[in-house]
């Protein structure tokens, strides 16, 4: 199971790496958000190198552009950043357009904003929804403020983070025989290293926050507080004789969804913590 992170789920590549050296490939990747991507990109059989060199090609702007429509309208602006810039981005990540065309089967989770439903975007496994690979995981990594959500067979569906943003649940469904589950986490915690309460000065360990307007840091807020609840409650419910898991916190810190400047740092971070994890 890959979480999401944005720009920190490129941890999950080096996770990926680290299992392939203890000769663990998996047989099924579940994942959300931006760990879809990186999930695609690797379930393509796209090789390692290639896929943290077309990681580091992305740059902020790519990804979260200024967009002078959505200062014009203000509060009112369906989103912040455009569609589009975020799609590039995938395409530049994952190529392959079609679930089938991936060597590892892929599963992405997605939410409906208006019921609430966790998705499974896949249409492979009993259980997931058809889609295309493209729409699949953009919808996966739609958060609502930042991006619009996908509409589509008249739903509007947004980051699947807000349901599933370590899909542990979802992957025990889906694979009821299997005997061994690795997760690796990259979102949000409540372990997270990141900027004081006392203001906006950062703790001594911490990365220099961004300056974002204080809405939007307001939103981010109340998103990792939501997301790290949830990410604690699904590693309790997992079951004390159930299949054995192998969890891997590869990257705890706040306000990093953007921080593609920092993509080859977390690769070795997803590296090292799925080599300790391993034992």
């Amino acid at each position: 199971m890959l979480s999401g992170g944005g720009a920190r789920a490129l941890a999950h590549a080096g996770a990926f790496r680290a299992l392939e050296q203890a000769n663990l490939v998996p047989s099924h990747i579940v994942a959300t958000s931006m760990g879809a991507v990186v999930g695609a990109a690797l379930g393509a059989g796209i090789p390692f190198d290639q896929v943290r060199r077309r990681a580091m090609g992305i740059r902020r702007k790519d990804v979260a552009p200024f967009d002078p429509l959505a200062l014009l309208m203000g509060l009112f602006a369906r989103s912040l950043f455009p569609a589009s810039a975020l799609r590039n981005a995938i395409a530049r990540m994952v190529p392959t357009t079609r679930f089938e065309y991936l060597r590892i089967p892929l599963t992405v989770t997605a939410t409906d904003l208006d019921t609430g439903e966790l998705l499974l975007l896949g249409g492979k496994k009993q259980g997931e929804e058809e889609i295309e690979l493209a729409d699949a995981l953009y919808a996966s990594c739609a958060l609502p403020l930042y991006f619009p959500p996908l509409e589509a067979a008249g739903r509007r569906l947004g980051d699947g983070g807000l349901r599933a943003v370590l899909p542990l649940g979802p992957a025990r469904e889906l694979e009821q025989d299997a005997d061994l589950f690795v997760a690796v986490n990259v979102g949000p915690g409540f372990d997270e290293r990141g900027p004081a309460t006392n203001g906006d000065q950062p703790a001594p360990d911490a990365p220099v926050p961004a300056r974002i307007p204080r809405v939007v840091r307001t939103h981010g807020e109340a998103i990792r507080i939501m997301m790290a609840e949830q990410a604690e409650r699904t590693l309790a419910d997992w079951p004390q004789h159930g299949p054995k898991l192998i969890y891997v916190r590869a990257v705890a810190e706040r306000e990093a969804t953007f921080a593609v400047d920092r993509v080859q740092e977390y690769v070795e971070m997803g590296y090292q913590a799925t080599k300790r994890a391993l034992g």
